[in-house]
C-alpha cells in the first residue's frame, strides 16, 4: 500500500541533479590534508557509498509504484555521486580507493536478507550514521577541500533521511500497531549497536577531528527518535515535524 507521493520526490531528485550539475566541481587540484586516520576512516566510507544499488532497484521495481522505483533509482544516483567525491577527494590526498572492506560486506549481506523493509531499515541506519560522520568531518577537517566534500554529502544524506521515511511509513502501514512498534524498537536497537561500531572502528579518526566518540554516538541514536516518530505516524511525528528535525523534501 503506497499512501506518500513519490511524484514529488522524483522532481526532488532531478531539480537537485540540475542543482548540482549547475555547481563548479571542488577544486580537485588544490590538494588536501588530513591525518592519516581520518584518510583511512574516508577508505572504508568510499568503499560504503560505491555499489551499484541493483538490489534496491529490482526491489522497488517490484514494489509496484513507478514513481517510486523511478525515485530510487535516483538516490542511488547520489550515493554513486558520493563515491566519486570521495574517490576523487582521495586521489587528491595522494590516497587509493580499497577493493572492499569486511564492515561493508556484512552490512550489504544484512541488508538484502529479506524484503525491501529490512533493505531500506538498514539503509536508514547507515543514513543517520553518515550524518554526524560527515559533520564531523565538515568541522574537523583543517583543509578546505574536505570540509567541501564533506558538507556537500552530508546535505545529500540529511535529505535522503525523510525519503526513506516516507516508504518505511507506508511499509510499516501494513503490519499491525504491536509489530510496528516492535519492529522499530528493533531497529533502534540496531542503530544503537552501529553507532557504537562505528565510534569504536572510526574512533581515531573521530578523536583527530576534534569529535568526542560519546557525543558521536549520542547525535546518531537522536536522530532516530524523530525518524521513529515519523515512520510510526501520529502525534509523536506531528510533534516532531514542528520542531523540523527531520529535513523535507523541497
Amino acid at each position: 500500500m503506497t499512501t506518500h507521493d513519490f511524484a514529488r520526490w522524483v522532481d526532488h531528485f532531478h531539480a537537485e541533479a540540475a542543482r548540482r550539475a549547475a555547481t563548479a566541481e571542488p577544486d580537485w587540484s588544490a590538494g588536501a590534508r588530513l591525518p592519516d586516520t581520518a584518510w583511512a576512516s574516508l577508505q572504508k566510507f568510499q568503499v560504503g557509498e560505491d555499489g551499484d544499488g541493483a538490489n534496491l532497484i529490482g526491489k522497488a521495481d517490484r514494489a509496484g509504484d513507478p514513481d517510486y522505483a523511478l525515485a530510487a533509482r535516483l538516490f542511488v544516483a547520489e550515493e554513486q555521486n558520493h563515491a566519486r567525491l570521495l574517490a576523487l577527494l582521495l586521489e587528491a590526498g595522494g590516497r587509493p580507493t580499497l577493493d572492499g572492506h569486511w564492515s561493508d560486506r556484512i552490512f550489504v549481506r544484512v541488508r538484502r536478507l529479506l524484503g525491501m523493509r529490512t533493505e531500506l531499515l538498514v539503509l536508514m541506519i547507515a543514513e543517520l550514521v553518515a550524518v554526524p560522520y560527515y559533520r564531523a568531518v565538515r568541522d574537523g577537517a583543517a583543509d578546505p577541500l574536505v570540509s567541501e566534500v564533506a558538507g556537500r554529502i552530508m546535505a545529500d544524506e540529511e535529505r535522503h533521511i525523510p525519503f526513506h521515511c516516507d516508504r518505511l511509513a507506508d511499509s510499516l502501514a501494513e503490519l499491525g500497531p504491536a509489530a510496528r512498534r516492535v519492529t522499530v524498537g528493533g531497529w533502534r536497537l540496531l542503530l544503537l549497536a552501529a553507532a557504537l561500531f562505528v565510534a569504536v572502528d572510526h574512533g581515531p579518526a573521530l578523536r583527530d577531528l576534534g569529535a568526542r566518540r560519546t557525543r558521536f554516538v549520542r547525535d546518531v541514536f537522536r536522530l532516530s527518535g524523530p525518524v521513529a516518530a515519523r515512520i510510526l505516524g501520529g502525534a509523536a511525528w506531528a510533534r516532531a515535524d514542528r520542531r523540523r528535525a527531520v529535513p523535507q523534501a523541497a
